[in-house]
């Protein structure tokens, strides 16, 4: 890198002092798009922290000085410092921008699950004719009259089972090429992240439509791309995609949307109903304007889970069986708004809680809910995973919503 080139650290990176030698830092991609940590010197990390676009690697060098009182430092150090950045994709960088660049997603859940496809089928069925699974999908019903499915995004281990009972039913029960899924967002600072990049996975690469995203983006207007990056490591829509795969390969093509929402912790806190906020009820416009000019069916894919409790998410205590029970009671109570169809109920619910349960698919089952207005809904399974511990507990659902 030249001494006159401006380097910037990109989004998505932490740090932390390293615990077996607190002289050092550890830096790290907490969006995984490099498995690369890199291990600085206190000086370095602080050098490091110069890299905001504005410095060249001579004011860099300038600046490092003065804050040592004057001591003479080579320019080398931080090219060398620069040039170790940017093979970690810490920078934004044409070696950055390239990695960014391609039309197709590249799978971030391999491990979550098998990377190999005849593995990957296996794996799948195996949960769908596990004895808790819902069994295989029948032929599709004529005239199917799904409108969307609640659908968790817990890993496959976990949470598996769950899966097989909202998809059985989204392949009997409706007859769409076309699924918009509408994930809760872990990564994005923006309230709603769009890609359009196809997704790949070991079944083969589902296409993004094109043509639906050209007419969201009309409707909602600009700012959908902002933080597009996010989707590359985020599983909300993946997991829900290897199913699809799964289950259309020997069936009929399909086309997806990829929309992830983010937090409505500014609605929880005001109680203000979201759709009174103006991006949010700006976008509920939009998906309905939307789905009014395409001409073919659309079923809506909601991925999110629900209750997360324990030390892990920030509790001071292990979950025991009584956090359990409340924890439970009040996911069906959120079930039945939702088989009501009752957007603002649910809303309501968790806002009065002050959303001390963190439910993470709050925002995409609202939009859902009320953007497409369906008739009512109906639960296919409901579950809790618990940590043997008591340090994590994730609950989840699978529920089909009907015209």
């Amino acid at each position: 890198m030249l001494a006159s080139e401006r380097p910037r650290l990109r989004p998505g990176l932490a740090a932390a002092r390293d615990e077996q030698d607190p002289r050092y830092v550890l830096v790290w991609d907490k969006l995984r798009l490099s498995n690369r940590v890199q291990r600085l010197t206190l000086l370095e990390f602080a050098w490091m922290q110069l890299c905001n676009g504005e410095r060249t690697l001579h004011d860099i060098q300038v600046e490092a000085m003065r804050q040592l009182n004057g001591q003479l430092l080579a320019l080398d150090l931080f090219r060398d410092l620069v040039e170790r950045l940017d093979a970690a994709l810490f920078l934004e960088s044409p070696r950055f921008r390239q990695c960014l660049a391609g039309p197709v997603r590249e799978p971030s859940c391999i491990g979550c699950y098998a990377g190999e496809p005849d593995a990957l089928r296996r794996q799948l069925r195996e949960l769908f004719t596990d004895p808790r699974g819902s069994g295989l999908p029948d032929e599709p019903q004529p005239n199917g009259r799904l409108r969307a499915a609640l659908l968790p995004h817990i890993d496959y281990p976990r949470g598996g089972v769950t899966f097989t009972w909202g998809f059985k039913e989204v392949c009997e029960r409706s007859n769409a090429e076309l699924f918009v899924i509408i994930g809760t967002s872990h990564y994005s600072n923006e309230r709603f992240t769009l890609t359009r990049k196809d997704f790949k996975t070991p079944l083969g690469i589902a296409r993004t439509d094109q043509h639906y995203i050209d007419r969201l983006v009309g409707h909602y207007g600009e700012g959908l791309f902002e933080d597009e990056i996010a989707h590359l490591p985020e599983h909300s829509i993946e997991l829900e995609v290897v199913f699809l795969q799964y289950l259309y390969e020997n069936r009929r093509p399909f086309r997806m949307v990829p929309l992830v929402v983010g937090s409505f912790h500014d609605s929880v806190q005001t109680g203000v109903l979201p759709r009174i906020q103006a991006d949010i009820g700006r976008m509920i416009e939009a998906l309905r304007r939307t789905e009014a000019e395409i001409d073919e069916p659309i079923c809506y894919l909601i991925s999110g889970d629900l209750a997360h409790l324990g030390p892990k998410f920030g509790d001071p205590q292990p979950v025991g069986e009584h956090v359990l029970t409340h924890s439970r009671e009040q996911d069906l109570a959120h079930m039945r708004h939702a088989e009501a169809a009752d957007a603002d109920g649910y809303f309501q619910l968790v806002a009065e809680e002050g959303d001390r349960r963190r439910i993470c698919g709050l925002g995409p089952t609202y939009m859902v809910l009320e953007a497409f207005r369906p008739s009512h809904g109906r639960l296919l399974h409901y579950d809790q995973y618990v940590h043997p511990l008591g340090h994590e507990s994730v609950s989840f659902a699978s529920m089909a919503f009907y015209q």
